[in-house]
């Protein structure tokens, strides 16, 4: 998507003889856009992946274009500092983001997803070490950032539990079986109403709709339906979590939206994030 790389940058706010830190290079596309714009000597690309560095590196050098290209991790170390920073990984709130926030030269700007949001949060960094700013109002859906080789697998064991077994609680839910991934705000209300939460849907050939929810503390949610019909909901463990997505659901059709875009951002120095919007507030992360 072309179009959402540029916005990214726009949203990044490039100028020129300002540094770029392209977090998450991918195909390369963005690392060349922002080198074509203000010059590859002011952009370096940062992926852990050491295949996509490489196949970028060999791909830009083909049009002319040699930024710097690092590979690392950006959740445990970013080497060097930089005026600007655009990520299109979605990043771990709370220590995983203390290495970016580190690179950041005081004075510059972050525009960047968080991990298992389609929120696009921006800001600047005071002399105090914080990032002040807000939730843009635009979405983006970037994959969270990975440490390894591969993403683990998530969870496997309560996702089993999850799809095939009988819940401590079972009632008929209020609204229709939703693919909560795709549902964005949705998605993101739920992420920072409840942090961790990791969601699976299904869709069958007789219309039947499937969604689950497992949260890492063992709580999980499974609710089916014949296609917008009311669910049957099974849900176990500490937290009910389809009641939870249920109650964001009705926050929506009641107040018409949720206080998730334009809200006033504040990410502390060891990367916690304050979300804040009229009465409303939230945090995402932890500080270690």
């Amino acid at each position: 998507m072309p179009s959402l790389v540029v916005r990214m940058l726009r949203h990044g706010r490039l100028g020129e003889g300002l540094s770029v830190l392209d977090l998450g290079t991918g195909s390369g596309g963005l690392t060349a856009y922002a080198a074509r714009r203000i010059g590859d000597q002011h952009v370096t690309s940062l992926d852990v992946d050491s295949h996509l560095t490489g196949a970028a590196r060999e791909r830009l050098a083909g049009l002319g274009i040699h930024p710097r290209f690092v590979t690392a991790d950006a959740t445990d170390h970013v080497p060097g500092t930089y005026d600007r920073i655009v990520s299109t990984v979605g990043l771990p709130a709370g220590t995983g983001l203390r290495p970016v926030l580190a690179a950041l030269a005081p004075g510059g700007r972050i525009a960047t997803t968080l991990g298992r949001t389609c929120l696009i949060v921006t800001g600047w960094k005071h002399a105090n070490g914080e990032v002040v700013g807000r939730v843009e109002g635009d979405m983006a859906g970037f994959m969270v950032t990975r440490s390894g080789d591969d993403y683990p697998p998530e969870h496997i064991e309560l996702f089993a539990d999850a799809w095939s077994t009988e819940g401590e609680q079972v009632s008929t839910g209020r609204y229709p079986v939703v693919d909560v991934a795709n549902a964005w705000e949705l998605r993101s209300m739920l992420e920072l109403t409840v942090p961790g939460v990791e969601v699976v849907y299904e869709e069958f050939d007789d219309q039947t709709r499937v969604a689950c929810l497992v949260h890492p503390d063992g709580s999980w949610a499974r609710a089916s339906a014949q296609w917008t019909d009311p669910p049957e909901v099974h849900q176990s463990g500490p937290q009910k979590l389809w009641t939870v997505l249920e109650r964001i659901r009705n926050r929506l059709n009641v107040e018409g939206s949720l206080p998730l875009l334009g809200a006033q951002v504040r990410i502390s120095k060891d990367g916690v994030c304050h979300f804040s919007r009229g009465g409303w507030s939230a945090s995402l992360g932890h500080a270690g």
